[in-house]
């Protein structure tokens, strides 16, 4: 039986913009990390997890080389590094938006490139040097790539054709009167886990066990429970008036000629159906929020 103390799991988890969301989805899932402005060891209430907060770009390669057993990290660095490592989920989720990024190859508004076949020959910045060296490739075009250490955007037109950029909105590109020709790839946040470390039957359990709870977080990112009483007389029109996510549980009342109604919605449209449900004779009606929903 393996020793309690050695029974650790060493996760990598997104410094920067990402870290702001991961550490609140990790909080939905049940651990509350803590000190992570002050270190990149932060604390977190769980003896069987250590944490460690790395630039995303790297996390990806430390998860293939074993110094951590799994992490979280963007689909995009992934590619980059080439890692080889076992995906075990996905969750679109960022700082601004719940789309996937895009990386995209920007040039000048006024520039006469119109496609990738046209930066044969020309000089382009881009943190993600591997990724765009193998799309050029596909495409048939040479170019010189320049890694970029930030700041990618005021390189163009002084300092290079073009750039290959990460973006949500696009607006950054277009405050600097920059136009996008094409994109490369989309990429959304990825739990990792090392091969070997699946092949530890406690770590592979906890591994598991830690996305479960975490796709359960994501899951209920922007829905509600919501329940209320209800005369049975009504239930066949609020069945068709209640857009639940499952059908909803009814259950009978003390009361006769009563039920009770519960089911999960999008919180978005919460709004809009209340009034619905107090027309068809709903009471007691009951909005609460969920940290997860676990199919």
């Amino acid at each position: 039986m393996k020793d309690t103390a050695s029974r650790v799991l060493r996760v990598g988890l997104p410094s920067g913009s990402l870290q702001e969301p991961t550490f609140a989805l990790f909080a939905k899932a049940g651990f509350n990390i803590s000190g992570a402005s002050r270190s990149y060891k932060p604390a977190v209430d769980d003896p069987e997890l250590v944490i460690r907060l790395l630039r995303a770009q790297e996390i990806s390669r430390y998860v293939e080389h074993g110094f951590l057993d799994c992490g979280l990290t963007g689909k995009d660095w992934i590619e980059n590094n080439g890692s080889d490592v076992a995906r075990l989920c996905e969750m679109t989720f960022s700082k601004t938006s719940s789309a996937p990024t895009r990386w995209v190859i920007a040039v000048p508004e006024d520039s006469p490139i119109q496609s990738v076949r046209d930066l044969q020959g020309k000089v382009i910045a881009t943190e993600a040097v591997e990724m765009t060296r193998r799309y050029l490739a596909q495409n048939g075009v040479t170019a010189t790539i320049e890694f970029s250490w930030g700041a990618t955007e005021v390189k163009v037109p002084d300092l290079v054709d073009a750039i290959v950029d990460v973006t949500e909105t696009g607006s950054s590109l277009r405050a600097n009167k920059l136009r996008i020709l094409e994109t490369i790839m989309e990429s959304s946040p990825q739990f990792i886990a090392n091969h070997a470390a699946l092949g530890d039957a406690w770590k592979k359990a906890k591994i598991e066990n830690l996305v479960l709870l975490l796709k359960g977080a994501f899951a209920a990112r922007d829905k509600v429970g919501l329940k209320m009483n209800l005369p049975e007389t009504r239930l066949a029109e609020l069945l068709q008036a209640l857009p639940a996510l499952r059908n909803p549980t009814i259950s009978k009342l003390a009361t006769d000629g009563w039920i009770a109604v519960e089911t999960i919605i999008d919180e978005k449209i919460v709004r809009e159906i209340i009034p619905q449900l107090k027309a068809l004779g709903a009471e007691g009606i009951i909005e609460y929020p969920l940290n997860k929903v676990v199919y």
